[in-house]
């Protein structure tokens, strides 16, 4: 009687080297300025802000601190590496060159210009649906900034009427979501946002019309080509696209012949074995069937 496959309980370490280099987990890629930024943004695609390695993907913080276990403190205050993300965090979306906003899974997220039509296909509702789609109170706000363009927190909650703070928050949250709205400017002293339309960023971007399948496709081909490998549930667990859809873009991929599949739910970009070098692969990656269960 045969065995079972053999579980595996981690990503080889061929993928992690490859990611290590292009998330920037590695004390010699480091990113200390905002041009460093915007690089690796530009070279992911996409990428969270301030999550560390206990959230899959990559990040600001974790290029900042240029290893696989960086881990934030609870005192972020006074951590020399949270402080220079969050540095780097306003002054990347201060710059106006990437989207920024509260997308995926309701985190702050980083994307490209050249993936801004594929987002909003997935996550963006379209204006003749936003009486559906969107709150009373997402509406008000979405009302005003419609006339005033751009408007200061404070200033918002009164024009909007859309006073309590709580309420507040939950729908300037669900307009970033649906890429309505994004923040343009912070400011510290007293602490305030300054939001705006995203249509006014990125006009041409966000006027792009694109199918969802093909929207899926893009999506799982940005990650999969930074990831090297995807396992089961991880870019769903990543941007907040549901399991099916998520898988729907990965079986794009393979159909077109970008990614191969090693297992259920488990995708290779076809193309590692020959990245070896430039990726430091110094060895052929292995089978990793049941390699999904390392992200169960």
């Amino acid at each position: 009687m045969p065995h079972p496959p053999r579980k595996i309980a981690s990503l080889p370490e061929e993928i992690e080297l490859y990611r290590d280099r292009i998330w920037r987990r590695n004390p010699e890629l480091i990113i200390e300025d905002r041009a460093d930024a915007e690089r690796f943004i530009g070279d992911v695609g996409f990428c969270l802000t301030l999550t560390d390695s206990r959230y899959p993907g990559p990040s600001i913080y974790i290029a900042v601190c240029g290893r696989r276990d960086a881990h934030m403190p609870r005192n972020v205050q006074k951590d020399p590496e949270s402080s220079l993300a969050w540095t780097l965090k306003d002054e990347v979306m201060r710059g106006g060159g990437f989207y920024y906003a509260k997308i995926m899974k309701g985190k702050s997220t980083f994307v490209a210009p050249r993936l801004i039509p594929y987002f909003n296909a997935l996550w963006g509702v379209p204006r003749g649906k936003e009486s559906d789609k969107l709150s009373i109170d997402a509406r008000a706000i979405l009302k005003v900034l419609r006339k005033e363009w751009e408007m200061a927190t404070s200033d918002l909650r009164g024009a909007s009427g859309v006073k309590d703070r709580a309420r507040f928050t939950r729908a300037i949250d669900e307009l970033q979501r649906a890429m309505k709205v994004i923040p343009s400017e912070v400011v510290y002293q007293p602490f305030s946002y300054i939001w705006m339309l995203a249509e006014g960023r990125f006009p041409e971007q966000l006027a792009v019309k694109v199918k969802k399948e093909e929207a899926l496709c893009e999506v799982a081909r940005a990650f999969l080509s930074v990831a090297g490998i995807t396992l089961q549930g991880e870019l769903s667990r990543i941007t907040g696209l549901s399991r099916p859809d998520a898988g729907r873009g990965n079986h794009l991929l393979v159909a077109e012949g970008f990614a191969k599949r090693l297992s259920e739910g488990v995708y290779q970009l076809r193309t590692l074995y020959q990245r070896d070098d430039e990726a430091q692969l110094s060895n052929p990656i292995p089978d990793i069937e049941y390699a999904k269960q390392a992200h169960k």
